[in-house]
């Protein structure tokens, strides 16, 4: 009777040993659990032959024994009837040594967790199915539960390995079917039913069902851009458009809330190509619970959100980029996670994600948890999924959200609110590790990918080889420069000069890493207002310095981000629940200001002394950094073989520079690449009669040379030089 008390309460941890097919002698005996059936009949899954009707004992099982081929792939069916209905199925407790296959090589590559666990599309002795795995260590028992099997948590208890994970391989099963797992702690208390860590498709709310799914169905059409060789983002033009997805742009049918992933590769591609970007990056796509998080509390990391479709939507959105020439980036969130029922919180009533102590475990500002990068489990499981986007959806990049939250032990914590590290010190000496394998991985499996950092601290080494001490990152965000250039322009021209070191200050550190520039979505929301909001002055005034701010930014070195609407100048807050205010575009401002992001994009790209040399001190020099009292600010980009050379002058001022001096290195001629103050950006067209200008053998600025301009007012200017040939 304990047999099936275990059965009918769901707490059979070992399933394989009371259920299926044993060899008795010369025999074959099965063993079913079909408690609620009145008859059951065994059939040669093959040949259609009835083999035996099975016998229900006292303790609720049924059993029935034949003489089978001596065929390894020999296969039973089960027709169970319940009255005037009846149920035919093969029996899933069969197929042993093909579950515990799952685990058999889980160990060995970060990648094997995402090829084995979750729920794998096979075939077992030629039965096609769907093999299933689930890490609980601590779990009394787990049953697999979904449409199939009326979620019934009784029908399908899984088998416990000595490695922790619960395994059962169901034939039958197909692309599309619905399941959950459903876990009883150590206790035997049931846990809300949890959606599978690994998990590649999942249902929004509120079901919150994992899917199962075909990875190798979609046939990619990006060949050619996979195939690219000499790859060098470091030395190549990389300006980002952040986009998030469900509030770029919303469907014209008002009883749908999202354009969807096709949708999104059409209109979306289509702009991005318009408005000469070379790189597209995605608030996080993992799937969310949660449409106010914008993506960071992820809770299915192996999966694209569900809200735009299917997963092959999204591969289908990737292989349009590419096809366009652009490249993919997404955001990954492994600092924290959120606690939702469905979720990986107390997955099997332990800490088995998350740090157990909340000191170091819970998130304060998100009041979310946060990882065990200590576990090599949970280390593994992240690194796969790292690996996972860049194998499986062909992204080109992943940009690490919070990546100092995790790096500091006592970040937004308080004194006794946190637990020094072996050494007593502050770092988290778990999370820096994870990071550099995780990079290691990155760049070791797929050496076209690229990884950013968005990390706001001072931390030595983020974007230097794992190898030399660093993090291994490929780029970081320089969040300095984006705060003191703000600070700065926000500022009454009239007050600027007190402020100049603001503007200039990041040039002293700009090549201790590899820095993107970043506008993001953070600083349009929360109160901070839209870029055109943050500038001072009039209507014309704020237009222009927002205008001179966007030159400044692509006079300056290191790559580009900006988040969506900021071309345009969206003239409110962003908000996640309506579309980008595209009306905007038909006024002349608003056309003006995108009209030069388009322009800057353009430029950028061309000239090769603009991006070429972003991380190396050789492709920059300060003409005039100290003339704060007329707030101007006078540099050089050159490119690698100085054939090419682009002098960037910044009035920050309303107050135009008649007969202004600059300092240059070369003699010749100068042509006006750019002036943010061009009557088509919607400027006042200062400079519209002055297309090029010519050296004089004047020194100025430290320079042999020198050139004499107009400069127009609150605006920036390029000046391209070139090698005679």
């Amino acid at each position: 009777m304990a047999v099936a008390t275990e059965l009918t309460h769901g707490r059979c941890a070992n399933p394989f040993t009371i259920l299926g097919a044993t060899q008795v002698k010369n025999k074959t005996r099965v063993s079913l659990w079909l408690p609620s059936a009145t008859k059951v009949e065994v059939f040669n899954a093959k040949s259609k032959k009835l083999l035996s009707e099975a016998t229900q004992t006292e303790s609720g099982l049924f059993i029935c024994e034949f003489t089978k081929s001596r065929s390894k792939k020999f296969i039973y069916s089960v027709t169970a009837h319940y009255g005037d209905t009846q149920h035919s199925f093969i029996d899933p407790y069969q197929f042993q040594d093909e579950a515990f296959h799952a685990v058999h090589f889980v160990d060995h590559q970060a990648e094997n967790l995402y090829q084995q666990i979750g729920a794998q599309l096979t075939e077992a002795r030629g039965v096609s199915g769907v093999r299933f795995a689930v890490f609980a260590p601590n779990a009394s028992a787990v049953s697999l539960i979904g449409d199939f099997n009326l979620w019934d948590d009784v029908k399908h208890p899984m088998q416990k390995t000595d490695l922790g994970y619960w395994v059962l391989f169901v034939p039958e099963l197909h692309t599309g079917d619905t399941y959950k797992f459903a876990i009883k702690d150590a206790e035997g208390h049931r846990l809300p039913d949890k959606a599978d860590p690994l998990g590649f498709h999942h249902q929004q709310y509120p079901s919150h069902c994992s899917v199962i799914y075909d990875q190798d169905a979609y046939e990619w059409q990006d060949q050619a851009w996979m195939q690219r060789e000499n790859i060098d983002h470091y030395h190549k033009p990389m300006s980002v458009y952040e986009v998030h997805l469900g509030s770029w742009r919303k469907p014209g049918d008002q009883n749908r809330r999202y354009l969807s992933y096709h949708e999104l590769a059409d209109e979306l591609v289509s702009y991005v190509k318009e408005m000469a970007y070379t790189h597209i990056e995605v608030l996080p796509v993992s799937e969310f619970p949660f449409d106010g998080s914008w993506g960071y509390q992820p809770v299915g990391l192996f999966a694209p959100t569900s809200r735009f479709g299917e997963p092959d939507g999204f591969k289908y959105f990737v292989d349009k980029c590419h096809q366009e020439g652009i490249a993919v980036i997404v955001d990954w969130v492994p600092a924290h996670f959120p606690e939702d029922g469905h979720g990986l919180a107390r997955f099997d009533g332990s800490h088995l994600y998350e740090y157990e102590d909340p000191r170091k475990g819970w998130h304060p500002d998100w009041n979310s948890c946060i990882y065990d990068f200590g576990k090599q489990t949970v280390r593994q499981f992240l690194v796969a999924n790292a690996l996972f986007w860049f194998d499986k959806y062909h992204v080109d990049g992943i940009r690490v959200d919070a990546v100092a939250s995790m790096l500091y032990l006592d970040y937004s914590r308080n004194d006794g609110e946190w637990i020094p590290n072996v050494d007593g010190g502050n770092h988290n000496y778990e999370a820096i590790s994870l990071l550099q394998w995780m990079n290691t991985e990155v760049y070791a499996k797929h050496p076209h990918a690229m990884t950013i950092a968005e990390e706001s601290t001072s931390f030595a080494g983020v974007s230097k080889p794992v190898d030399a001490g660093g993090l291994g990152f490929g780029f970081k965000w320089n969040m300095g420069w984006m705060h003191d250039s703000l600070h700065y322009i926000a500022k009454d021209p009239a007050y600027r000069r007190f402020h100049h070191g603001e503007l200039t200050f990041s040039m002293v550190y700009a090549f201790d890493e590899n820095f993107v520039l970043p506008i993001s979505h953070d600083e349009v929301v929360h109160g901070k207002g839209a870029m055109l909001q943050k500038m001072p002055g009039d209507e014309w005034q704020q237009a222009a310095n927002l205008r001179a701010y966007y030159g400044f930014m692509f006079a300056h070195p290191g790559k580009k981000l900006q988040f969506m609407g900021n071309e345009f100048a969206q003239n409110r807050e962003w908000n996640h629940d309506i579309s980008l205010d595209w009306h905007l575009q038909d006024e002349p401002k608003h056309a003006g200001i995108q009209a030069l992001y388009k322009r800057l994009n353009q430029v950028y790209q061309k000239h090769s002394a603009l991006h070429e040399l972003d991380h190396e001190p050789s492709g920059f020099r300060w003409i005039d950094h100290n003339n704060a009292e007329q707030s101007v600010v006078s540099l050089l980009r050159r490119n690698a073989d100085n054939t090419e050379q682009v002098l960037c002058i910044a009035n920050f001022t309303p107050i135009p520079r008649e007969q202004f001096r600059v300092g240059c290195e070369q003699v010749g001629e100068y042509t006006l690449l750019l002036n943010t103050d061009d009557a088509q950006f919607g400027g006042s067209a200062y400079l519209a009669d002055t297309p090029k200008v010519d050296s004089q053998n004047t020194p100025w600025n430290d320079c042999e040379h020198s050139v004499v301009v107009n400069l127009p007012p609150l605006s920036v200017i390029f000046l391209a030089w070139k090698e005679s040939t």
